[in-house]
Formats: C-alpha cells, structure tokens, sequence
C-alpha cells in the first residue's frame, strides 16, 4: 500500500480516477454527497422515471453516511459510512449515469465491481471507528433533498482532505483481496 496520501478534488474526471489503484491512500477535497438505502432507492426510482436526480451524477462523488445530530458549534455530528454493500443493488444504475466514486465501509459485490470497471468509477473506504474525526474534515453540510427521511436525507457537503483509501479501483483492484493474498503469502 502506497503510504503517500494523494490529494484529489471532486467533481472526479476519468483521468483521475484512472490513475488511482486500489490500496491507494487518498485525501479528498470538494464537494460529495451523501446517500444511503431510503435515498438510494429514491434516486433509483427517479432515474427509472425517467426524473433527473437531485445533484448531479456526472463525476460525482456520494457518501454512505447517516450523520448523528450535530451539538452546538458543530457543522455536523459523527459522520462514520455506512457498510456499502446495504446499497449494492442500487449502485450499478447510478454508476451508468455517471456516478465516479463512492465512499463507505466493507467489500463491494461481483456487479458493482464489474460496473466500476465498465463505467471508469472508484470505491473508497474509510474508517467507521473514526466517525467524529472524519466530521472535522466536513467544512460545510447542507440537506438538498427528501428531508423528511431524516439523517438519510441527500446532504451535499463541503469536505477538505477527508482521508479514505481506495478499496476498489476502475482496473479491477480490490484492497480486500488482496490483503488477503498478501496475508496468505506472509504466512506461508
């Protein structure tokens, strides 16, 4: 794994997104959004209608969050991701709109790593345990759309060198599998 964090900027371009490789330590500056399995659902319907979504797909980035309600002085409260694979069933469609990157905890299914191929997209990983540290990076947070789900409203948020790693790149790496092959290779 590359120690060196890169520093990347949203909206991500296929430049980008080609050169990152799984394993890769990133800090990601600009603006993402978040989403989890109520909003994913929505987006989904919307697009199946035909409806354009409430932020644009294109190059965009989307975090799998429920942030807990903020405390006075707080931009927001304890932002740790969501496990990802709660939205796997979801992903590929938005991946064909345009989706780049997707940010969350835990191993992507066979679909969505055959769709981040095709369509050039990143999956981050970052730390759950880390929630209330991941919040400082948050420097703006605002609800743009179905408000009434509550924290899993779509929020659009500013973010500045918020730290993830890349756990599944556009060529097919994936950090899970290999670290266990590097384990196994360790061991043996």
């Amino acid at each position: 794994m590359d120690e060196t964090p890169v520093a990347i900027t949203t909206p991500l371009d296929d430049e980008v997104v080609s050169a990152l490789r799984a394993g890769t330590r990133v800090l990601i500056s600009g603006t993402i959004y978040t989403a989890r399995d109520a909003a994913h659902k929505r987006l989904i319907a919307a697009l199946e209608n035909g409806e354009s979504p409430p932020f644009p797909l294109a190059g965009n980035v989307i975090y799998y969050v429920g942030p807990s309600p903020k405390q006075p002085g707080q931009i927001i409260g304890s932002a740790g991701p969501t496990t990802s694979s709660r939205v796997d069933p979801y992903t590929p469609l938005l991946l064909e709109h345009g989706l780049k990157g997707m940010i969350g905890k835990g191993k992507r299914n066979a679909a969505v790593r055959e769709a981040m191929q095709k369509h050039n997209a990143v999956y981050f990983v970052t730390v759950g345990g880390a929630a209330a540290l991941i919040a400082e990076r948050i420097k703006a947070v605002k609800v743009i759309a179905y408000d009434d789900l509550g924290t899993e409203a779509i929020r659009e948020m500013m973010v500045e060198d918020f730290p993830a790693v890349v756990g599944n790149d556009a060529h097919g790496g994936d950090l899970y599998e290999d670290g266990k092959k590097a384990y196994q290779h360790e061991r043996n």
